[in-house]
Formats: C-alpha cells, sequence, structure tokens
C-alpha cells in the first residue's frame, strides 16, 4: 500500500467541484478499517500512477480516514491481475476497483468475488460479460465519437475534400479491452457518412505506443500522402503514429486526435504535431470511486445515473482540447500549468497560443 500524498489536495478539490459530490450519509461516518483495493490495468499511460491511485486515496482518506488501499497495477498482465484479486481478497479486501486488462477473463474474477459477498467496482473499463456492482467512467463510446467528429470538422474547415484514394487511419486501443471496443464504436459513427473513408484500421496489442508506431509505418508506407489524418484512441497510439510520420519524413504530420490529455499530449498539441486529446481529468472518476466503495461499505447503494452492460453506472461527459481552447480547458482548470507544459521547443507555442507572455 502506498501512502496518501497532501500534494494532490488540491487537484482533488477541482475534481469534487466539477462531480457536484453528494454528501455521503451518515452511515458512512461509521465505516471504520475497512480494506478497499485499486487495481490498475497498466503502466503504458502514465495516468493510473498520476492520477487515477493519487486521486482515489486522496478522497477516500477524506470519506475514511482509518480505511486500508491496496493498490496493484498489472502492467499488462492479465494473469498477473488474477494474482493480484486473489491476494487483495486474501487480505480481506471488502470492496474491488477493477480497471481489467482483459475485460472477458475478468467476468469469472468478478463472480468469485461477489459469491464471497466483496463488491466489485468496474473502473474505466467494463466486465461485459459479468454483471458488476457498479461501474464508474467516462463515457467512451462518446469519446471515441468526439475526437473523430472533431477531426472531420476539422479537415473539412481546412477545404480538406478526399478524393479517390484518401482517407484516414484508424487506431484502435487494446482487442481485451472492453472500453477500447467503446471508443472504436464511438469513432465509427464519427466517421460513417463524414466523407472521409477508413483506409486501414488496427487493434493496438496493450495498448502499446510502439506497436501503434510500427503499424502506422507499414500504412504510410503503403498510403503515403494519400493519408489525410489520423484517429487514434489515446495519447500513446497517437504519440506512436505521429513518430511514424516523423521518422518517414512527413511534414507537416496530417492531423492526428488523441485522448487522456497527457503532458506529452498536450506539448504535442501546443506544437501543432497532434490535432487534439480529451481532457478527462482521472481525479473526477477516482473520487467516484471512493464515493461508491464508501457507500458499499456502509450498505448502501450508490446512486447510479445510466446503465450499461446490466451495471449501474455512472458516466462522466469529457471536453475535446485542441489549440483553440487548450488554455481555457487545461491551464485555467489547473488541469496542468504553464510552467509544466511550456519547457524547450514548446516555450515558443505557449506564448503563440496565449499560454504565456
Amino acid at each position: 500500500m502506498r501512502k496518501f500524498s497532501a500534494k494532490y489536495a488540491g487537484t482533488i478539490g477541482i475534481a469534487l467541484s466539477l462531480l457536484g459530490t453528494t454528501a455521503i450519509s451518515s452511515r458512512a461516518a461509521e465505516v471504520k478499517n475497512a480494506t478497499v483495493a485499486f487495481l490498475m490495468p497498466d503502466q503504458a499511460s502514465t495516468r493510473y500512477e498520476q492520477h487515477d491511485y493519487p486521486g482515489f486515496v486522496a478522497e477516500m482518506k477524506k470519506l475514511c480516514d482509518s480505511c486500508k488501499v491496496i493498490y496493484q497495477n498489472a502492467s499488462a498482465d492479465a494473469a498477473r491481475q488474477q494474482q493480484q484479486f486473489n491476494s487483495v481478497i486474501s487480505q480481506g479486501a471488502k470492496v474491488i476497483v477493477l480497471d481489467p486488462v482483459d475485460s472477458t477473463a475478468a467476468a469469472s474474477l468478478v463472480k468469485m468475488a461477489q459469491s464471497q459477498g466483496i463488491k466489485v467496482i468496474a473502473y474505466d473499463r467494463p466486465v461485459p460479460d459479468a454483471k458488476v456492482d457498479f461501474y464508474v467512467s467516462f463515457d467512451n463510446q462518446a469519446i471515441g465519437k468526439a475526437i473523430s467528429e472533431s477531426l472531420v470538422k476539422h479537415l473539412k474547415a481546412a477545404n480538406a475534400t478526399a478524393k479517390e484514394g484518401e482517407g484516414v487511419l484508424e487506431i484502435n486501443g487494446s482487442p481485451t479491452d472492453a472500453a477500447a471496443g467503446l471508443i472504436k464504436k464511438g469513432i465509427h459513427e464519427g466517421l460513417d457518412k463524414s466523407g472521409y473513408p477508413i483506409l486501414a484500421e488496427y487493434d493496438t496489442p496493450d495498448w502499446a505506443p510502439p506497436k501503434a508506431q510500427q503499424w502506422a509505418s507499414g500504412q504510410i508506407t503503403r498510403f503515403g500522402k494519400k493519408i489525410l489524418g489520423v484517429v487514434a484512441a489515446n495519447d500513446g497510439t497517437g504519440g506512436g503514429a505521429i513518430a511514424a510520420f516523423k521518422a518517414a519524413g512527413i511534414e507537416p504530420v496530417p492531423p492526428v486526435t488523441g485522448n487522456d490529455a497527457t503532458i506529452a499530449a498536450l506539448q504535442l498539441v501546443i506544437a501543432g504535431d497532434q490535432y487534439n486529446t480529451i481532457s478527462k481529468p482521472s481525479e473526477i472518476v477516482a473520487a467516484a470511486a471512493a464515493q461508491a466503495a464508501v457507500k458499499f461499505l456502509s450498505g448502501e447503494m450508490p446512486k447510479a445515473e445510466a446503465t450499461l452492460f446490466n451495471a449501474p453506472s455512472k458516466l462522466f461527459v469529457p471536453a475535446v482540447v485542441t489549440q483553440e481552447n487548450l488554455k481555457a480547458e487545461i491551464i485555467d482548470k489547473k488541469i496542468q500549468t504553464a510552467d509544466q507544459l511550456c519547457t524547450g521547443r514548446y516555450a515558443a507555442g505557449c506564448k503563440k497560443l496565449g499560454i504565456t507572455q
């Protein structure tokens, strides 16, 4: 278990103001010394270490200071996640917050825990083949639709009409991740009838940026200047595509989408190498998961606003970020600071966008 760091208090304050947090009932105050597990899927994205886990611990500390949080990251290994799942059960976890490596394989874990009276909250990625006790996430299908529609709008504004043989590439997330499937569905909704055919698409194993880069390199060789843009499901795969274009000597890079608003991706947006990303402060979802966990520990049912895969769910709507609104969405909302983003070669771009003077 890792210790809570007070430096995240300000970030969580922002998250809670966005959440419109409802008060935890008086019964929650009776919860003491309970164990909750927070099991994350991989380290390919920096968000879990930098945002999700700190956000979850911060909210748990506020709601149940004596509760113990066990944190584990499976490093994209489904077998390791199963071992971690079994381990936290043996350590007495009463609620398990699970972001599955493999959404299908996770169904048996959910059912096993529930048979022992343990509540399971699916986090970010759903578990379609098992009815989890609660699901908390940003709306992944809406994310896919938003990034693709944003790209389409940008291409049309630039008068980039798709001539014969021209179109866009689609780089999806992991084929074992049900959330990636939702993003993929949303991307197709955004591209359908857009006038920009999908030249080729790829499901990226483990969301690994090097694999996305390798695939994109092959498509650049295959299609060359017929590629008008790339709809990538997250910042890591988008960054892989950008690296492939740069390695091929293509400048400027065709517009590439992303998702997660990582520091690296925001800097690429500032530099003009990446067209968009999605701002979804993970602390918001993490805080909601902690609130749901404490509700379950109190013997109550968290309030659901939707149903997804037969599970009561709470889904948050994210914001698309481009150069036009990066300052308003990221800097002004204190998600990242100018000092974090405007370093080195990105300083000039920050001045151009009015982020710095």
